[in-house]
């Protein structure tokens, strides 16, 4: 609770309030000594508040800027990264697809790969998949799947068995690697 003295100082407005917490014992005669002290100086002296220059403020902004270029530069190299798993989950998908058309339809089907156009092709389907061309593709099979030059195949069978291989898919010093099992014609991806 607050406890409230009724003064007259000159350099104050006549009848100014000046309330001073209840635990402080301050009496009429400390209040009138220390507005003379105003008054004589002839300005009301303001407390010295805390505040920030204007070089800490520019060393502030600075920092920020500092951390979002930093967050930008990763940003900008998780493209590559995301635009490189992006075209491996979708080589996933279609070999995964082409395992199952081949379980369906009591049938071989294939996928063929064009590693000098960096497309493929699931067969059956007249979709052409195409991988962007910063993405260096590389496919081990079996040799009965090399049909030419630049030109290779992954073939499933109707018992879910596969030709089998491996695909790299390369980007920078980033690489993911597609493993397909011949006996099993599983199909797993991993980060290398």
């Amino acid at each position: 609770m607050m406890q409230c003295l009724q003064i007259q100082p000159i350099s104050l407005r006549k009848g100014a309030i000046v309330c001073y917490p209840k635990n402080l014992h301050y009496s009429e005669a400390d209040i009138k000594h220390s507005s003379t002290k105003i008054q004589r100086s002839g300005f009301i002296a303001v407390s010295s508040s805390k505040g920030f220059t204007l070089l800490e403020i520019m060393l502030v902004l600075f920092i920020v800027i500092l951390g979002f270029a930093a967050i930008g530069l990763n940003i900008s190299s998780g493209n590559d990264a995301t635009k490189l798993q992006s075209a491996a989950r979708d080589m996933v998908s279609a070999l995964r697809f082409a395992k199952g058309q081949a379980l369906i339809s009591h049938a071989e089907t294939t996928v063929a790969l064009d590693l000098n156009e960096n497309t493929y092709t699931v067969s059956d389907r007249d979709k052409v998949y195409t991988i962007p061309d910063t993405i260096a593709l590389t496919v081990v099979t079996a040799q009965e799947e090399l049909t030419g030059k630049g030109l290779a195949s992954i073939r499933f069978f109707p018992d879910g068995s596969s030709s089998g291989g491996r695909i790299k898919l390369e980007m920078n010093s980033a690489i993911w690697q597609i493993d397909i099992n011949w006996l099993t014609g599983q199909i797993e991806l991993e980060d290398k």
